[in-house]
């Protein structure tokens, strides 16, 4: 089962690939940039939430 940083993680991933795709379809870079900052924060928050999964086991 996904602990809340897992869903969070994943959540705010696939949200920072969209806002990625409507900056470059925009021709909008500053959009881009904050999707790939939020896939990439995701990402963190993900990674964290599977090492507290990984320590709970």
């Amino acid at each position: 089962m996904a602990n809340d940083d897992q869903a969070k993680g994943k959540a705010k991933d696939i949200g920072g690939k969209l806002k990625e795709e409507a900056g470059d379809a925009t021709g909008n870079d500053d959009l881009k940039h904050e999707g790939q900052a939020d896939q990439a924060e995701g990402k963190v928050q993900k990674g964290v939430g599977d090492a507290k999964d990984k320590l709970s086991d």
